[in-house]
C-alpha cells in the first residue's frame, strides 16, 4: 500500500514539476528579447541553467543519501518558487540569467525522486517505477507549453508566477502527502557503512568503475545525440520541411505522447520479456536508425514513421539506463550516482545546441542527423563490448582443488 501511494504521489509531484517547467521554458526567448537579449545571451540564458544543474544535481543526490529524500525535495521545491518569482519580477536581462542560474542549481531534483523511487521499489520492477517518471515528464512537457503559451497573453511574467504556484503546491504535497523513503532504521543501517565523500573526485571516480562506469558513458554519449535532435529539431524543421511552428508544436507532442506511452505503459512489459543490457543495446540500435532517417526524411508522412524508432529509443533507454544504475553501486551511493548521471547529461545540453547549429549551418540539414546517428552507432558497439555481453557472459567457475 504505502508503495503504491508513494509511486502515485511522485508521479504527480514530478507532473506537477515538468508542468511548471514547461510554462515558462518555450518562453525565454521572447522573454528575453523584451530586454533587447541578442541571439548569443538567448542561448547563454538556456545553457547557464544547464550548466548550473551539471553542478548541484550530484551534490543534492548526494545530499539526499545522507539526510534523506524528503528535506532535499522541499529545499528543491522551495528554491523552485523563489527561482520563478524572481523570472517572473525581472526587471533587466541580468535578472533572467540570475533567476534561471538559481532554478539550475537548487532546482535539482528529478534525481532525488529517481533515487526516492529507487527505495520503495525491488530490482524486478524499479525499471516500471522510474517510467512513471518519464511519463510524467513528457505528460508535463505536452502540456505546459500549451498552458503557458495562452498564459502569456497576458504577459510573459504571467506564466512565470503560474510555475511559481504550482511549485507552492508540490511543496505542500511532499510536506502533507510524501513520507520519508529512508526511513529511520535504513539509515541507521546505512549509517554504519563507510559514507562516500561529496567531492568532485569521489563523484568521478564511478566514472571508472567496472559496472556503472560504462553505464554512466552510456548515459553522457547517448545525451549528446539525443540533445542535439532535441535542440535543433524546431530550426531543423524550418529549413528542411518549411514548417510553421504550429506544426513544429504538433511534432513536439507527438514525440511526447510516444515517449509517455513507452515509459508509463510499456516499459514494463519489455523488462519482464528482457534483461536490462539486451534493452539498453535494442534501445541504442534502435535510435541510431531513428537518427540517420532523421538525416534522410524529405516529408512530414516520412518524418512521422521516423519519429517514431527515435520516442521508442529514447524512451526505453532513459529509464532503463537509470534502473540499471541504481542496481550497480551500494543503497548508499544510489542518489548521488544518479545526480552524478543527470549531470552529465545536463553538460550536454551547454554544448549541444551550439554543436547542433554549426552542423546545420555549415555542412546542411543531413548533418545533425547523421553526426548523431555516427555517435549513436559507435556506442552500440561500446554498449555490447562493456554492458551486453559481460552481463550474457557464463560465469567462470574455479574448479575445486582435490
Amino acid at each position: 500500500m504505502f508503495k503504491n501511494k508513494a509511486l502515485s504521489t511522485v508521479f504527480v509531484i514530478i507532473f506537477i514539476d515538468l508542468l511548471g517547467f514547461g510554462l515558462i521554458l518555450p518562453l525565454l526567448p521572447y522573454y528575453a528579447k523584451q530586454f533587447n537579449a541578442s541571439s548569443f545571451e538567448i542561448g547563454l540564458l538556456v545553457a547557464v541553467y544547464a550548466l548550473a544543474q551539471f553542478l548541484a544535481a550530484p551534490i543534492f543526490g548526494r545530499l539526499s543519501d545522507r539526510f534523506g529524500r524528503r528535506p532535499v525535495l522541499l529545499i528543491s521545491l522551495a528554491g523552485n518558487i523563489l527561482s520563478f518569482v524572481l523570472l517572473g519580477l525581472a526587471a533587466n536581462l541580468w535578472i533572467l540569467f540570475a533567476a534561471r542560474i538559481l532554478a539550475g542549481i537548487i532546482g535539482s531534483n528529478i534525481s532525488v525522486a529517481q533515487a526516492y523511487i529507487t527505495d520503495v521499489t525491488d530490482e524486478s520492477n524499479r525499471a516500471r517505477g522510474l517510467g512513471l517518471i518519464g511519463a510524467a515528464f513528457g505528460l508535463g512537457f505536452i502540456l505546459g507549453p500549451a498552458i503557458g503559451g495562452l498564459l502569456s497573453r497576458f504577459g510573459f511574467g504571467v506564466p512565470s508566477f503560474a510555475a511559481a504556484g504550482l511549485s507552492a503546491l508540490n511543496l505542500l504535497m511532499v510536506l502533507f502527502w510524501l513520507p520519508e523513503s529512508l526511513t529511520a532504521e535504513r539509515r541507521a543501517a546505512l549509517a554504519q557503512g563507510k559514507r562516500p565523500p561529496m567531492t568532485l573526485s569521489a563523484m568521478l571516480a564511478a566514472l571508472r568503475k567496472p559496472v556503472v562506469g560504462p553505464l554512466l558513458h552510456t548515459r553522457f554519449f547517448f545525451a549528446i545525440a539525443f540533445s542535439i535532435f532535441q535542440t535543433i529539431f524546431a530550426l531543423w524543421g524550418l529549413q528542411r520541411l518549411n514548417l510553421t511552428a504550429q506544426t513544429t508544436g504538433y511534432l513536439l507532442t507527438y514525440v511526447g505522447f510516444l515517449s509517455a506511452f513507452v515509459q508509463g505503459f510499456l516499459i514494463g512489459r519489455l523488462t519482464r520479456r528482457f534483461s536490462e543490457p539486451s534493452l539498453i543495446f535494442m534501445a541504442t540500435v534502435l535510435m541510431a536508425v531513428g537518427l540517420l532517417g532523421w538525416a534522410l526524411v524529405t516529408s512530414v508522412p516520412t518524418l512521422l514513421l521516423d519519429l517514431i524508432p527515435i520516442a521508442l529509443g529514447g524512451g526505453v533507454l532513459n529509464t532503463v539506463i537509470n534502473s540499471a544504475i541504481s542496481k550497480s553501486v551500494a543503497p548508499i551511493e544510489v542518489g548521488g550516482t544518479l545526480g552524478l548521471a543527470a549531470s552529465l547529461e545536463s553538460l550536454t545540453r551547454v554544448f549541444s545546441p551550439t554543436l547542433g547549429g554549426l552542423l546545420l549551418d555549415t555542412l546542411g540539414t543531413w548533418a545533425p542527423g547523421l553526426f548523431s546517428a555516427l555517435i549513436v552507432l559507435w556506442l552500440a558497439t561500446y554498449v555490447y563490448r562493456y554492458i551486453y555481453r559481460p552481463a550474457h557472459q557464463p560465469a567462470v567457475v574455479t574448479p575445486a582443488p582435490r
